[in-house]
């Protein structure tokens, strides 16, 4: 468990020095588009994780409350659902946001 944690922050901490060699290789020199990359690789994945974390605390929440009142399952599946679709619109929006930083200096 140590080792994949270190060498999960290693690979963290190396990432800007790639982005910025990517950026001197290129002969640009434009340090916004490597801020620009690093922003949108850790917002992405960040929002991507999270959510995927609180997608399943509410799959399991609903399932619990299902098992709990067997007749309410209609209505608690149309919540979870709801729910479901509004925390993956925020990895969507990410996403998009994360699109425009990366080609809008391009």
């Amino acid at each position: 468990m140590q080792r994949i944690l270190t060498l999960s922050v290693m690979a963290i901490l190396a990432a800007p020095g790639l982005a910025w060699a990517q950026a001197a290789a290129a002969g640009s020199g434009d340090m916004a588009k490597a801020f620009a990359v690093l922003a949108a690789g850790l917002g992405f994945g960040l929002a991507a994780g999270l959510c995927g974390l609180g997608q399943g605390r509410a799959a399991g929440s609903a399932a619990d409350a299902m098992a709990r009142q067997p007749g309410a399952i209609a209505r608690i599946q149309t919540a979870m659902l709801l729910g479901l679709a509004f925390i993956e619109s925020l990895v969507l929006f990410v996403f998009v946001i994360a699109v425009i930083l990366l080609f809008v200096k391009s």
